[in-house]
């Protein structure tokens, strides 16, 4: 069985394919169980359904959440993002629904305060300000849930930067404002309320949101996850397009020792397309209800 259990869309967040281009190369490529897991976004996961029936594919419903998370022993406590899956919740719950309807009226805000924070660079470098027009421009582009790499593509587009690197090494770390924070416990309260199970995600991801930003130790991130996490998650996203023989094994046996779920995905964003590229094994199929 070919699986995988995290892929975005430009329907809901920043992949670049419609989810009905997703769902023909997801069954061209022979996938079996798929979840859509748009960032902080649940707006494709009707349709995702239904094209999941049509193409005879198992279904769980995905989201991927943006969480602010300290630990009292990394960066004198200082908070740093990672990102958890939501699987198998009720799209239709109410509470998690309005949740990620503020976050996405907060990532409208937020980006007017970055392009605000970036006309006052810009006018400082001689170089003409965004308007209203420019932000609309962006939002345009952006399909799903707005964020900094869509304002870091029409930087691109407008000839300010030569690629996304550039964008955020001259603009987009300076120029940032934070986000709506999220804790892991709310998190937890919300995907669990709405009847599913919360996974950290790519937990040793080395250029992701991920515990690597706190430490590069594979014991130590485990003691974080030991320490602090498992009151609030059902499992661990151990099969990652970056995550390296050694962690895949130490997740693995970490989730066994401790009664945990074990999922995994591509996280396809289709840049290239990826999807159904991780060697993740059939018996995870067998953690969900269908």
């Amino acid at each position: 069985m070919k699986i995988d259990l995290h892929i975005h869309s430009k329907n809901g967040s920043d992949g670049r394919w419609d989810i009905r281009d997703i769902f023909a190369e997801a069954s061209r490529r022979g996938i079996e169980l798929i979840s859509i897991t748009d960032h902080d976004s649940i707006a494709a996961q009707e349709q995702a359904q239904l094209l999941a029936k049509q193409y005879g594919m198992r279904f769980v419903t995905g989201v991927e959440l943006n969480i602010s998370f300290s630990h009292p022993g990394y960066r004198s406590g200082k908070g740093v993002s990672l990102d958890v899956l939501g699987y198998g919740y009720d799209y239709r719950n109410t509470a998690l629904a309005e949740k990620l309807s503020h976050l996405r009226t907060h990532r409208i805000k937020r980006a007017g305060q970055i392009l605000e924070n970036l006309n006052t660079e810009f006018r400082a470098q001689g170089l003409p300000e965004f308007t209203g027009s420019d932000m609309e421009a962006i939002q345009a582009g952006a399909d799903g849930a707005l964020a900094r790499p869509h304002i870091a593509a029409y930087l691109i587009e407008k000839g300010i930067v030569r690629d996304k690197q550039e964008a955020f090494d001259r603009y987009l770390v300076k120029c940032d404002v934070p986000k709506m924070p999220l804790s892991l416990m709310e998190a937890s309260s919300l995907v669990r309320g709405a009847g599913g199970r919360l996974v950290l995600a790519h937990p040793g991801d080395p250029n992701g949101t991920s515990l690597v930003s706190l430490t590069d130790s594979l014991e130590k991130q485990l003691e974080i996850i030991r320490g602090s996490m498992l009151d609030f998650i059902d499992g661990i996203e151990c099969w990652h397009s970056r995550h390296d023989k050694a962690h895949v094994r130490a997740y693995l046996d970490f989730t066994r020792r401790n009664a945990l779920m074990a999922t995994g995905g591509s996280d396809c964003h289709q840049q290239p397309p990826v999807m159904g590229t991780a060697a993740i094994p059939g018996w995870v199929a067998g953690q969900f209800d269908f």
